[in-house]
Parts: C-alpha cells; sequence; structure tokens
C-alpha cells in the first residue's frame, strides 16, 4: 500500500460510508434547526404555561423575532417577567422613605 492510496475507494464500504456520512448531515442539519424552533418557541410556551394575559403579544414578537432578533428578546422579557410585581416593587422602591445615615466621625 503506497502513502498516496486511499482506502475503501471504489468498493462497497466506500458507498455506504457516503451513505452513513449523508445521513449523519441531515441528521444534524434537521436536529439544529428543530433545536433553534424549540428555543425560539420559549416565550411562547412558558406564556401558555402561566395563562399570560399578553399571549397574543407574545406570540407576535416571537414570530417577528424570525426577521428581527432584538424582538424575541422583548417576548422573552414579556413572558418571563411577571410585570404586575415587577411595577409594584419599583412603586415601593420609590415611595420607600430614605433610612437616615448614622455619622461615624468621632
Amino acid at each position: 500500500m503506497s502513502l498516496l492510496s486511499v482506502p475503501f475507494v471504489g468498493t462497497g464500504a466506500d458507498t455506504a460510508l457516503h451513505i452513513v456520512s449523508g445521513v449523519v448531515l441531515i441528521a444534524s442539519v434537521v436536529a439544529a434547526v428543530y433545536g433553534f424552533w424549540r428555543i425560539h418557541e420559549l416565550p411562547i410556551n412558558k406564556a401558555h404555561s402561566r395563562e399570560h394575559n399578553q399571549l397574543g403579544l407574545i406570540t407576535a414578537l416571537t414570530w417577528i423575532g424570525f426577521i428581527w432578533h432584538w424582538v424575541w428578546v422583548l417576548a422573552v422579557i414579556i413572558a418571563f417577567v411577571d410585570m404586575e410585581k415587577a411595577i409594584i416593587h419599583l412603586r415601593d422602591i420609590w415611595k420607600a422613605t430614605p433610612q437616615p445615615k448614622e455619622d461615624k466621625s468621632c
């Protein structure tokens, strides 16, 4: 066997290896597309599970997110953040009375 010869060329194993590599390539592409789709649908699934009031908005933002990706980020924020609790928390922080600082200098 010389250094320039390639094993399996022109044999049945060559054809089988080409078929196996083609199947692995197609399976990899399908798995990547499926994984991207599942991650992309994450805001809609979260909104459904929480029975979110803005389900239509989240769905629309998710679909628009295929074109403009930053819109998908907005859909994730809206789906995962409970805006009512967040607004109440911000209101409480805003209306909280500041604590006086103690003077530690002697």
